[in-house]
């Protein structure tokens, strides 16, 4: 039964679809002059273009990406319109640009501003609240960075470009901060059997607690709590 499904098979239209092998050559064609046609737009663009994604330069390059796709291997699409595409693409990039360039308004409008969202070793949860940043997420850029608790961090800023910009304290100013480290913050206190150092694991706010009720966070109300850390940076 097998056999005979496997002889049945039309293997052209499977390989090639309703195209015949002559397209190969002419995809081939197809795809040498769209590759060209990318860095050449690319170099046009500048570096700009290429390392710094902010949203409106990412939908720059998809529009790029997808002019010069469906050219490589779709016959109903001409190379002629896709270059066009390219051209008001890349014409359109460099009036924003020229705008960008004159006016800061419109610069924050179209690339958006840096959000501080780390100050003094707490979180800027008024700042925080505007991005859609998981803390999980947040947390693993903050340890690919070498941080493993809040209290080394003097400032945090989410640049245009959606990177993490990161000042540290000096060793001797670390201070106790909120510890980020994977399952850290597992052991939520609403009681504190121990005096000590703690951190509201909501907005980083740490303070002295005696033995006792916790209470709530000054900064946030809220009112689960975890043991902080004062570990310093290993460089």
């Amino acid at each position: 039964m097998m056999s005979l499904l496997f002889l049945a098979l039309n293997w052209k239209e499977l390989f090639l679809g309703h195209e015949e092998w002559s397209f190969l050559l002419e995809i081939i064609l197809r795809t040498a002059i769209m590759f060209l046609a990318i860095i050449i737009g690319l170099r046009v663009l500048g570096k700009r273009g290429v390392k710094q994604l902010s949203i409106f330069e990412l939908v720059v390059i998809i529009g790029l990406g997808s002019a010069a796709g469906d050219p490589m291997f779709n016959k109903d699409v001409g190379i002629i319109s896709s270059i066009l595409v390219f051209i008001v693409i890349i014409f359109l990039y460099s009036i924003v640009t020229f705008f960008i360039g004159r006016s800061q308004k419109f610069e924050k409008l179209v690339e958006g501003s840096p959000i501080c969202l780390i100050r003094n070793g707490e979180f800027a949860i008024d700042n925080f609240k505007k991005e859609n940043l998981g803390s999980d997420e947040f947390f693993a850029e903050l340890r690919l960075k070498g941080v493993s608790q809040l209290g080394q961090v003097e400032t945090a800023i989410e640049e245009s470009s959606g990177e993490i910009s990161v000042f540290y304290y000096e060793d001797k100013d670390v201070k106790y901060g909120l510890p980020i480290m994977p399952d850290s913050l597992k052991n939520l206190l609403k009681n504190i059997h121990q005096e000590g150092y703690y951190s509201c694991t909501f907005c980083g706010h740490t303070e002295h607690k005696p033995e006792g009720n916790a209470g709530n966070c000054p900064k946030c109300q809220k009112e689960e709590w975890v043991e902080s850390s004062n570990r310093k940076r290993i460089n």
